[in-house]
């Protein structure tokens, strides 16, 4: 990210060095998300996607090949808002369990 201002392009490398150092995978511009918002967040996903599905199967006017066409297409979606939610999950953990090895093995 370019700073006009030299002393606050330093200030922002040399903070983003010291979280890499640190191990973080963030840079010192962004917010981090807890977890358990994250799945909030793939649980409304879900939701949504689901009550679509249920508004395709309820549709009248649509046919059979144009209602398992989309219901496939959201359930695809679906899966995937599941895989990225957990996976996000499951990498937070690991990447917490290293940090945590990290300090062990420094002191």
């Amino acid at each position: 990210m370019p700073y006009k201002d030299p002393e606050v392009r330093r200030a922002y490398h040399r903070e983003y060095k010291r979280l890499k150092r640190a191990g973080l995978s963030q840079t010192p511009g962004q917010t981090p998300v807890p977890a358990p918002f994250r799945v909030q967040v793939a649980q409304r996903i879900l939701d949504i996607l689901m009550e679509q599905m249920e508004a395709v199967r309820n549709d009248p006017e649509a046919g059979t090949l144009e209602k398992a066409r989309c219901i496939s297409y959201v359930a695809g979606a679906a899966l995937k808002a599941v895989e990225v939610a957990d996976l996000s999950a499951r990498i937070e953990a690991l990447e917490e369990a290293l940090q945590q090895q990290k300090g062990s093995v420094a002191v």
